[in-house]
């Protein structure tokens, strides 16, 4: 659907009649606001539904290199401590 020029500097006018000129900058910024944390609650909606369909892999774990000159020269993995649940 193509919105034609003349509907917008339509509603424009009647905007201006409506608020104001002084409203406007307010209106347009929380108009952005909105839209912006309802497109990032969409992105987090789809992504909750990809993570529930296919689970993840367990990283690989991380291998820790000897300082150089110390004994043993080959890497060794470690195990990686359990991250604590966050109390907010």
């Amino acid at each position: 659907m193509r919105v034609s020029p003349i509907a917008i500097l339509v509603i424009v006018v009647l905007a201006l009649l409506l608020f104001g000129a002084k409203k406007l900058p307010e209106l347009a910024r929380n108009l952005g606001k909105s839209a912006r944390i309802l497109k990032s609650e969409a992105k987090a909606l789809r992504e909750d539904g990809t993570e529930e369909e296919q689970p993840q892999a367990a990283p690989a774990p991380k291998a820790v290199k000897p300082a150089p000159g110390a004994p043993g020269a080959d890497s060794r993995p470690v195990a990686q401590p359990e991250e604590a649940p966050r109390q907010d």
